[in-house]
């Protein structure tokens, strides 16, 4: 696997400045963002409108994902080492323990079921 990626990209910018409503609002008006494989680690994401992010492959190590509602991100390769996740929403096709292993162990998370279900 490649190391996280740290982008030029202005609003993965705003996201490692804290500028999260500022990012939210840019994506609202349909600034393109792609963040797969970036380094998102330690960051406070609390208020990130998440709805259909691309967030494969990315490192979430100790972020704050307390209360982000991610059933419609795409996380697949994702790891959540030590992040907070209370009250987070997952995806329908992330399995508990796909949670669990990546929360404790760093392991990359995996879907168990087919491509419909992971937008569902």
């Amino acid at each position: 696997m490649a190391a996280p990626l740290v982008e030029e990209d202005a609003l993965y910018q705003l996201l490692r400045e804290d500028r999260v409503e500022e990012f939210n609002r840019q994506r609202a008006a349909g600034t393109a963002c792609d963040l797969r494989g970036s380094d998102l680690r330690g960051l406070d994401l609390r208020r990130l409108e998440a709805a259909g992010l691309d967030l494969r492959g990315c490192y979430l190590r100790q972020a704050d994902l307390r209360g982000v509602d991610l059933s419609t991100a795409l996380l697949e390769g994702a790891s959540i080492n030590g992040a907070k996740i209370s009250g987070a929403y997952f995806p329908k096709g992330l399995r508990a323990d796909e949670i669990i292993m990546s929360l404790q162990h760093g392991t990359r998370m995996r879907y168990q079921c087919t491509d419909d279900c992971r937008q569902a």
